[in-house]
């Protein structure tokens, strides 16, 4: 990055807004938490943030992660009344460079730049450079993505993998989809890897024990079973847990995912231990003759705290050193040469 530019990113959630700078050493500074209920729109955060630090006027990059499709100039996100064209933004806020991305690609650009102290390895396998990364995050919803290295850069391959037919591997899980399918035309990996979908096994396994379909927050479940307090939460969270790790192998079989397979979002890092003791990591090896494909894959959770901001810093990062490279190469080829 030139000296007389400044890098800004921003992860922008349904909830929260944290905006940060990048400073001189590439390191993620100043985080500012805004509440998006409390502010008129996106450029107003912007604004504020900048006018904080003495910002405006200066030569300003912005890399922003966010929760909603970002394939048009138009963005209207899904969990707030923001809707703002990228063009006028970025006029309105003079910028340099504004990229926006979805939020679960600056999670999975986050990866290749995590230490040993932001993330958990759960089972064995080894990490081998270059190959591909497949990442899964259950939260509000299921999220993937897949990197892959070129030349020297990640490449994020994103969709909506999330939406994939759940497959149910033996007869708790048949039951499990039998329940759902009288509620769904159709059951998604989603409505089980999810919030909802804690719920949503919950309330398939009290009616198959017990014949009725007990109601209970996911959060509930979830302390109930890490506590011991109720044998049907701790069953729901292990079957979350069953569940997750058969999808992370269909990914890890989809892409040879050598690079490793990692599990983010804001539901597992808070139960690690109760996940890295569950049949998570048997599950994801399970695949009958291929299972001597994933065994050497390693699995991971991912601990740390803003992965969006670190994966919007090493996209931004590596954005403009590629638009350097394309610079550079289109003066060298119109320099006339005597």
């Amino acid at each position: 990055m030139p000296h007389n530019e400044i890098n800004i990113i921003a992860d922008i959630g349904g909830t929260n807004m944290r905006v940060a700078l990048i400073d001189a050493q590439g390191e993620i500074a100043d985080i500012t938490i805004y509440a998006c209920a409390e502010h008129e729109s996106l450029a107003f955060v912007l604004t504020d943030f900048m006018t904080r630090h003495q910002l405006m006027g200066k030569t300003i990059n912005a890399c922003l992660a966010i929760a909603c499709p970002v394939d048009k100039d138009l963005i209207v996100m899904t969990n707030l009344p923001w809707q703002f064209s990228q063009s006028q933004l970025k006029a309105q806020l003079k910028l340099n460079e504004l990229v926006l991305i979805n939020d679960f690609t600056a999670i999975a650009h986050s990866i290749p730049h995590l230490g040993a102290d932001q993330k958990v390895q759960i089972g064995e396998g080894n990490v081998i450079a270059n190959k591909p990364i497949s990442i899964c995050g259950a939260g509000t919803g299921l999220g993937v993505a897949n990197l892959i290295s070129i030349d020297s850069c990640w490449h994020s391959l994103s969709g909506e993998g999330g939406h994939v037919d759940f497959a149910p591997v033996d007869e708790q899980e048949i039951a499990i989809l039998q329940f759902l399918s009288k509620k769904y035309a159709r059951v998604s990996s989603e409505q089980l890897l999810s919030g909802l979908g804690i719920e949503q096994i919950y309330q398939a396994l009290s009616f198959v024990k017990n014949g009725e379909a007990t109601m209970l927050s996911a959060k509930d479940i979830a302390g109930k079973a890490l506590s011991g307090e109720c044998t049907l939460c701790v069953e729901t969270l292990a079957q979350f847990c069953r569940i997750l790790g058969s999808f992370a192998g269909n990914l890890a079989l989809t892409l040879g995912s050598y690079g490793g397979v990692y599990i983010a979002g804001g539901i597992v890092p808070r139960f690690v231990d109760f996940f890295a003791d569950s049949e998570f990591r048997k599950r994801f090896e399970a695949k009958g003759r291929l299972s001597s494909f994933n065994q050497p894959i390693p699995t991971f959770v991912v601990t740390e705290e803003q992965p969006g901001l670190l994966g919007a810093a090493a996209y931004l990062d590596q954005f403009m050193s590629e638009k350097s490279k394309a610079n550079y190469t289109n003066q060298t080829t119109n320099t006339t040469r005597y």
